[in-house]
């Protein structure tokens, strides 16, 4: 799988966990740029990755995400 193809499945989930069609994210987006993200929502996103990649993060890696570019880069290692 490439990062593109990664971008476009997070694009997907991001827009229906945040029920907001527009939601475009790249390597530098964070939770500042969601409106709505905040840690409740973060917890289902990471759920949701998860269960779409059929992966589990370890705790560390959730913690030490600092955008959606370190999220996508975790997805590639593991899968």
């Amino acid at each position: 799988m490439t990062k593109d193809e990664v971008f476009n499945k997070l694009n997907e989930i991001f827009r229906d966990v945040f029920d907001d069609e527009s939601i475009i994210v790249n390597d530098s987006t964070t939770a500042k740029d969601i409106e709505g993200w905040d840690s409740l929502m973060h917890i289902t996103l990471i759920s949701e990755i998860e269960d779409c990649f059929n992966i589990r993060f370890a705790m560390k890696d959730v913690t030490n995400m600092k955008n959606v570019g370190d999220m996508a880069n975790i997805i590639l290692e593991t899968i």
